[in-house]
């Protein structure tokens, strides 16, 4: 089962914990045991799993892709001016596996899952694949 989520996104960069609607929607479904697949069809955004406790982890992360990835450079070549943002997307990178059990996504107490926007404002979207088992 694919399903389909949307969000829409309010800075250039920016990171959105999307956790709780992952779980809802194994919640939703009944799975008990498996595994969801959390994807981002975008070049410019990714999916990563992170802390969630301390919120300058975000904003530490995004500074420091800023800082590895600049978005103006005198060598990039990106007609449509957002290299940066293809750079940070493939770093952070386009999908993130969780294993679900006893009904809950399995992550690390500090863990969440994140939704990263990297040439925003945008509506994005992301995919959830759940597979039981």
């Amino acid at each position: 089962m694919l399903l389909k989520e949307t969000l829409r996104t309010s800075r250039r960069d920016e990171i959105i914990d999307i956790t709780r609607e992952v779980a809802a929607t194994v919640r939703e479904q009944g799975i008990f045991e498996g595994i969801a697949i959390v994807y981002c069809p975008h070049t410019t955004a990714g999916i990563a799993i992170n802390e969630n406790a301390d919120p300058d982890v975000k904003r530490d992360v995004l500074m420091r892709l800023d800082e590895v990835y600049p978005w103006e450079h005198p060598q990039y070549r990106h007609a449509e001016g957002n290299t940066a943002a293809h750079l940070k997307a493939i770093t952070t990178g386009t999908s993130q596996t969780v294993v679900i059990a006893d009904g809950k996504l399995v992550l690390g107490r500090w863990q969440g899952i994140y939704f990263c926007e990297f040439d925003g404002p945008r509506q994005r979207e992301y995919r959830i694949k759940l597979i039981a088992g």
